[in-house]
Parts: C-alpha cells; structure tokens; sequence
C-alpha cells in the first residue's frame, strides 16, 4: 500500500511539472508570436494595451466619484479606449495576433494554475450521515426569489415528506424568529428555511442556539449561502432529498451584535446605498448619485477596523464575511471553497484616486486593498451609528461594531447526492511555478515547497 501512495504521489507530481513547463511553454509561445510577426512593434502594441487597461479603469474610478458632464467624460473615456486599441491592432493587420496571444496567455494561466494544484483532494467538508428527523420544521417565504415556493411546489413536497411547513403569507409582517422559537419548543428536531439568505441567517442562528440540523431550501434570489454548500440552486425541490438521504456538515456561523450571519456583513458605501429611501425604486440612479460623495467623504460615517493586529483606516467599502471569499480569479469571486475554515474574511477599499483604482490590479499589493483573515474584527466610526448590511438586510447598529466567528457551530443537513462545491483554484505563485517547472532533481525525492525557506504544498 505504501508503495502505491509513493508511486500515486510521484506520478502527480511528474504530471503537475509537465503542466508548469507546459504553462511557460505557452507564454514564450505567446511572445515567439507577437515578436515573429510583429517584430519590434510588438512591444509598443503591449505597451498600448496596458495604456488601455489602465484609461478603462480611471475611467471608471472618475464615472462613479464625478457628477455630470465629467462623469459622461469618463464613460467616453472608459468605452472609447479598448475601441481604439482594437482600431490600432486591425489597422496593423495584427488583431488576429494579439487575439491568438491573448488566447495562449489565458491558457497558461489556466496550465499555471492547475499545476499549482493539489487536485482539491481536502477541498471538501467532511460530511457524516444524518439522521432522519421526526419532526422536520420548514418555514417558506413565497414571495422570495420570484414566487421559487409556488413554482416548484415545496410545500406539498415537503408536507408529503412529513415536515410542517409554515408560510410567511402575513397579513403584516411575520416574526420568523418567534415562529422558529414556538416550533423548537413544541418539538421539532429540525429547522428549515425555504428564502432569502437573510431569513436562513436567523433561522440558522435559532437552530444553532439549540443544536437542531437547519436545512437549506435555495429558494432565493441569489442564494450565496445555498450555493457554497454545493446545492443545486436550479431546482431547490432537490434539496428537500435531505430530509431522506442526506448527510451533516458542520459549518460556521458570524456573529455581529446579536445576529448571525451566514454569508457576510458589510459597511461603508454599499450600506449607506442600500439604506437611502430611494434605493428600492430606483437602484441604479440612487448608486450613481449617492457614490460621489461617499467617494470623497462628503457623506457617511468614517470607518477604522481592527483585525488580526491590523488598523484599517477609512475604508470606503469594508466587507466581514464568513469565511474567506476566493481571490485568485475571476470566476472564484463571490465563492468560499469552505465554510468551516474557523475564520472571519475580510476586504476593505479605499480609493482615492484613478492611480490608486488601476493598483487594484495589482489584489493584495495596491494601496487601495486590504484582504486579511481574522477571528474577531471592530468596526468604529465617527458616528454613533453605522448602517451594515447583514446578508443582503440593511439596519443601523451602533459603534463600535463587533464581528466574530463561531466555529462549526451550525449543523447543516444536506442531500447526499448534490451539484457540490468546486475546489478552489491555485493562486498564480510565480517562485512556486518556477520551482514546479525546474528540471533540477529535488534532493531526496523531497516534496515541492516544502525545503527551508519554502512555503509548505498545501
């Protein structure tokens, strides 16, 4: 056994070398290109694509901090400038190079990052089989995510299934905690939640206060919590498989004042937005004309955070999130590989300028960004009170503000067979790529990165 879990590892890693050759491979190959039929100019055409990346995003940066004409201004600016690249490159007869290249570039990146990988072999929760509740409780909102309770039938299935499922039809608003409460003391050994995220936060925390498995129902809008349990969000009538077939994660849960989150918390730009009177009738001309003057300070409380040893000062957008979101590209944003890492994510923004709105680029490096783990974070204003939006709700807490984690403190049931969560995908660490990619024998048969001085494989 131990001779085929060597041989299993060394074939891995032979693969992953050949991809992080291959992956420069691709980049020369790219270069050969542009210099074999460009020559010379190549260089000045790269040099104009990155003009051009670097005038669409001041661009953006000076269309949402100006108002009027110089906002227009901008816009032209930021639509204007990748036109005139690709004038410049089919003028020169080279759009069909820079297209090819482009191509090779995006698929070194892609080789890079799968050689980078372990292959996402611990990427997953452990899941334990899960008992078959007595007593299912299920609360529905049938107004959420555009009538998904009446589309799929999830009362009917779920009552046919043996779960009592309340509907929040009113009239007036429902007190959901209070309807969760009753159940939980009238006997029910599950709570469930068919709605938004916020209504699945506080339910969640109610299940978790007295350590009852909480079911997600991913009838929604978005969804995000659903989504990075690896349940199908298509057709939420899947997720009642749970209540038959399903098996347990341990998951965790933010805490902020008192109330749990489930996804995220967050403060600055996007609360002060989202809490305007305007906003509900009128989303995208209340964004554009609120955004200028919380850009500059002219409106809004100023932040401070504390995390992790860290002071951020006056972030625009700070966002607390329940696990760490992916960063390492654009497809993983918005996403947690999981959500039993024991640790609060946190991004904070401050941009006050163009220049400093193009070293966003740069992630973790420019000035304007801020991405760091923590177990506790405080948020503090100028203000005695902060608008936050927790999981998509917005309301006025006072400062400081108080964020936490509360590891694996929510038992979440989830069907056996489900879409699942993808594993995450390798940052691009090119000292690691080029270590990869050596055809140097490492001493001893010693694992990659794991020599002194070099970060451990995950």
């Amino acid at each position: 056994m131990t001779h085929f879990l060597w041989g299993w590892y060394l074939m891995s890693t032979t693969t992953r070398r050949w991809l992080a050759r291959a992956s420069f491979a691709l980049m020369l190959a790219a270069a050969a290109l542009l210099l074999a039929v460009a020559g010379w100019r190549s260089l000045g055409l790269v040099v104009l694509a990155v003009i051009g990346v670097c005038a669409v995003l001041a661009g953006g940066y000076w269309f949402l901090a100006n108002r009027g004409v110089r906002r227009w201004i901008a816009l032209a600016l930021a639509v204007a400038a990748p036109v005139f690249i690709l004038v410049v490159f089919a003028r020169a007869g080279l759009l069909w190079v820079a297209v090819v290249a482009v191509a090779l570039m995006v698929a070194a990146a892609g080789t890079a990052r799968t050689a980078l990988s372990t292959g996402g072999q611990d990427a997953a929760m452990p899941a334990v089989p899960a008992a078959r509740p007595k007593r299912p409780f299920l609360i529905m909102n049938p107004r959420s995510g555009g009538g998904k309770v009446t589309k799929f039938g999830l009362k009917d299935k779920a009552q046919a299934l043996g779960a009592e499922v309340a509907l929040l039809e009113g009239p007036g608003m429902v007190d959901v905690a209070a309807l969760a409460r009753k159940a939980v003391a009238d006997g029910a050994d599950l709570l469930g939640v068919a709605g938004g995220d916020g209504t699945q936060a506080l339910v969640a925390g109610i299940a978790a206060e007295h350590h009852l498995p909480f079911l997600v129902i991913s009838a929604g809008t978005r969804n995000h919590f659903a989504l990075d349990l690896g349940l199908d969000r298509e057709d939420p009538a899947t997720c009642l498989d749970a209540l038959t077939d399903g098996e347990e994660l341990q998951v965790d849960l933010g805490v902020i004042a008192d109330r749990t989150f489930v996804n995220n918390a967050s403060f600055g730009a996007y609360a002060e937005v989202v809490r305007s009177p305007a906003y509900r009738d009128d989303k995208r001309g209340t964004t554009l004309q609120l955004l200028p003057d919380l850009l500059h300070g002219h409106q809004g409380a100023r932040l401070t955070a504390q995390a992790a040893g860290t002071r951020i000062d006056g972030p625009q957008a700070l966002l607390v999130s329940n696990g760490p979101y992916e960063m390492t590209d654009v497809a993983g944003l918005g996403r947690r590989a999981r959500l039993d890492a024991g640790t609060l994510g946190v991004v904070a923004v401050r941009v006050d300028s163009a220049r400093q709105a193009i070293g966003l680029l740069r992630r973790g490096h420019g000035q304007g960004l801020t991405m760091l783990t923590a177990g506790e974070v405080t948020i503090d204003a100028d203000a005695p009170q902060i608008p936050v939006g927790i999981d998509g709700e917005t309301v006025m807490l006072p400062a400081p503000v108080r964020c936490a984690i509360r590891p694996r403190a929510l038992r979440v049931v989830v069907p056996r067979e489900r879409p699942g969560v993808p594993a995450p995908k390798a940052a691009l660490e090119w000292p690691r790529l080029r270590q990869l990619a050596s055809f140097r024998a490492q001493p001893d048969g010693e694992p990659l990165s794991a020599r002194p001085g070099r970060e451990p494989s995950p």
